[in-house]
Protein backbone atom coordinates (compact mmCIF):
# COMPACT_ATOMS: atom_id res chain seq x y z
CA UNK A 1 0.00 0.00 0.00
CA UNK A 2 2.83 2.39 0.80
CA UNK A 3 4.30 2.18 -2.69
CA UNK A 4 0.93 2.63 -4.38
CA UNK A 5 0.21 5.73 -2.30
CA UNK A 6 3.58 7.19 -3.26
CA UNK A 7 3.00 6.40 -6.93
CA UNK A 8 -0.53 7.84 -7.00
CA UNK A 9 0.59 11.12 -5.42
CA UNK A 10 3.25 11.63 -8.08
CA UNK A 11 1.29 12.03 -11.29
CA UNK A 12 3.97 13.99 -13.09
CA UNK A 13 4.39 13.42 -16.81
CA UNK A 14 8.07 12.62 -16.30
CA UNK A 15 7.19 9.78 -13.93
CA UNK A 16 4.81 8.33 -16.51
CA UNK A 17 7.42 8.58 -19.27
CA UNK A 18 10.07 6.86 -17.16
CA UNK A 19 7.58 4.13 -16.25
CA UNK A 20 6.86 3.46 -19.94
CA UNK A 21 10.59 3.43 -20.73
CA UNK A 22 11.28 1.01 -17.86
CA UNK A 23 8.46 -1.27 -18.95
CA UNK A 24 9.81 -1.17 -22.50
CA UNK A 25 13.28 -2.13 -21.28
CA UNK A 26 11.88 -5.13 -19.41
CA UNK A 27 9.83 -6.27 -22.41
CA UNK A 28 12.85 -5.82 -24.70
CA UNK A 29 14.94 -7.98 -22.38
CA UNK A 30 12.18 -10.60 -22.34
CA UNK A 31 12.05 -10.56 -26.13
CA UNK A 32 15.81 -10.97 -26.38
CA UNK A 33 15.59 -13.95 -24.05
CA UNK A 34 12.72 -15.46 -26.05
CA UNK A 35 14.64 -15.07 -29.33
CA UNK A 36 16.92 -17.92 -28.27
CA UNK A 37 13.94 -20.30 -28.31
CA UNK A 38 11.78 -18.94 -31.13
CA UNK A 39 13.28 -16.23 -33.28
CA UNK A 40 10.02 -14.84 -34.71
CA UNK A 41 8.25 -14.45 -31.38
CA UNK A 42 11.38 -13.01 -29.79
CA UNK A 43 11.73 -10.45 -32.58
CA UNK A 44 8.09 -9.40 -32.18
CA UNK A 45 8.33 -8.98 -28.41
CA UNK A 46 11.64 -7.14 -28.76
CA UNK A 47 10.10 -4.73 -31.27
CA UNK A 48 7.14 -4.15 -28.97
CA UNK A 49 9.51 -3.29 -26.12
CA UNK A 50 11.62 -0.99 -28.29
CA UNK A 51 8.46 0.80 -29.41
CA UNK A 52 7.60 1.47 -25.76
CA UNK A 53 11.07 2.86 -25.13
CA UNK A 54 10.74 5.17 -28.14
CA UNK A 55 7.22 6.31 -27.23
CA UNK A 56 8.25 6.94 -23.62
CA UNK A 57 11.18 9.06 -24.77
CA UNK A 58 8.99 11.01 -27.20
CA UNK A 59 6.44 11.56 -24.42
CA UNK A 60 9.08 13.45 -22.45
CA UNK A 61 9.29 16.07 -25.19
CA UNK A 62 5.53 16.56 -25.46
CA UNK A 63 4.32 19.81 -23.91
CA UNK A 64 2.15 19.37 -20.83
CA UNK A 65 -1.09 21.20 -20.13
CA UNK A 66 -1.60 22.01 -16.48
CA UNK A 67 -5.12 21.82 -15.14
CA UNK A 68 -6.13 24.67 -12.89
Amino acid sequence: MFLMDRFMNRKSPAMTSWSVIGLGALVTLLGYTLSEHDERIGAGVTGFGLAHILLGALDMFRPTIKES
